[in-house]
């Protein structure tokens, strides 16, 4: 039996290794792509932001200006809200009356028809829009000045379909938060980057998305993505199969991780975790081996088992040292946490709860969404419970 145990370690730890060096393989690539069009020097169209909101956010006065103050020729923000008493409105109104020049409008998009809500507004809220160049963004992200210019210009080029941006996690507040953001600017880009460097990108991510309307309109619309949970998935997919090509952007978003309890953030985690395991379960499967603390702690219980106290923590060691690099690698060599390079030594633990609500990911097929409780079913599609 101590074998066994070993040999599933040392498996594991063999494997995470081996994900280790694609993710710093695929960070170089990253980092040293070209990005095609100068958005500096290229003449920019009109852009739409499309911005859904719901309720008031850690920061998210500070996340929606960061919008108002793009430096890009000509864009407009659309708002979407459910109804005229979500207290973000007010938010919204203080920036128009800062921001005078900045066109926006605000969208009331009434109860949804749709299991995705979100996906209910954006279809309310595209009508609106004087421009082709659409950029989804969720409110709780918040980004540079060239933000604009960084992701609609490679749309100019008509082999590119849609552009989406990796993203930094930022905490709003408490050791639990902490950690799901780690997870963010660790765990979730090391995942994209390796994806995106073995097959290309086949998908998007929701926090900010750019597609002209054209491609939209090609795969049926808002419509064809109204049951899906992992909307951002499923659009960048379908984009893909549509024939376009779906474009990494070299800009880096900063996403705050709102949950500040342990509950809310393992819920989060797990709604998460369970629709990928719908959306694309090979993948997913697959992402079992890609976690070295689990294995680590494996090896360190066999070698105390058998009196082999240093076979066991030199297993652990082994699997301490890998998380401590991925997140020197990913969090701050690619996507520029400064806190992946701070809190590197607790990154570890990150990979054991990962693990851990990986584990969940196959205990149900429920989720809970803004309070209300959906069931998946094939391909990721949601039906309410």
């Amino acid at each position: 039996m101590l074998t066994v145990l070993f040999v599933l370690s040392a498996v594991g730890l063999v494997s995470s290794t081996v994900y280790l060096i694609l993710v710093i393989i695929a960070g170089g690539r990253f980092r040293e792509a070209g990005t095609g069009i100068d958005p500096i020097r290229t003449s920019l169209p009109l852009v739409t932001v499309l911005k859904p909101l719901h309720g008031l956010e850690p920061f998210l006065e500070r996340n929606l200006e960061s919008f108002f103050q793009q430096n890009y020729p000509q864009f407009e923000i659309i708002f979407g809200a459910r109804d005229a008493d979500d207290p973000a409105l007010g938010i919204v109104q203080s920036l128009q009356a800062r921001y005078p020049a900045v066109q926006t409008q605000v969208v009331l998009s009434g109860a949804p028809k749709y299991p995705n809500a979100k996906v209910f507004a954006l279809e309310k809220m595209i009508p609106r829009s004087r421009s082709p160049y659409l950029v989804i963004t969720d409110s709780d992200v918040y980004v540079r000045p060239d933000c604009l210019r960084d992701v609609v210009a490679p749309l100019l080029d008509p082999a590119n379909g849609m552009v989406t941006c990796l993203y930094r996690g930022v905490a709003a507040g408490g050791f639990w938060s902490k950690l799901e953001a780690l997870g963010m600017s660790v765990e979730l880009t090391s995942g994209v980057l390796v994806a995106n460097m073995l097959e290309g990108m086949k998908f998007a991510l929701g926090p900010t998305m750019a597609i002209r309307r054209e491609v939209l309109e090609s795969i049926g619309g808002m419509a064809a993505l109204s049951q899906y949970c992992a909307d951002d998935y499923i659009l960048g997919n379908l984009a893909h199969a549509a024939g376009k090509r779906v474009v990494l952007s070299k800009h880096v978003i900063s996403h705050v991780a709102m949950n500040t309890s342990f509950r809310a953030s393992l819920t989060h985690q797990i709604r998460w975790m369970r629709s990928t395991r719908f959306s694309r379960s090979a993948g997913h499967l697959g992402t079992g081996l890609t976690y070295a603390i689990p294995f680590g702690l494996l090896g360190l219980v066999a070698g105390l088992l058998g009196n082999n106290v240093q076979l066991g923590v030199g297993l652990f060691t082994w699997a301490y040292i890998n998380r401590v690099v991925q997140a020197i690698a990913t969090g701050w060599n690619v996507v520029g946490d400064r806190e992946s390079l701070r809190l590197c030594w607790l990154y570890p633990l990150r990979d054991l709860m990962g693990f851990i609500v990986w584990c969940c990911s196959f205990t149900g097929r429920e989720i809970v969404w803004r309070n209300e409780r959906y069931r998946l079913v094939a391909d990721g599609k949601m039906v309410r419970v």
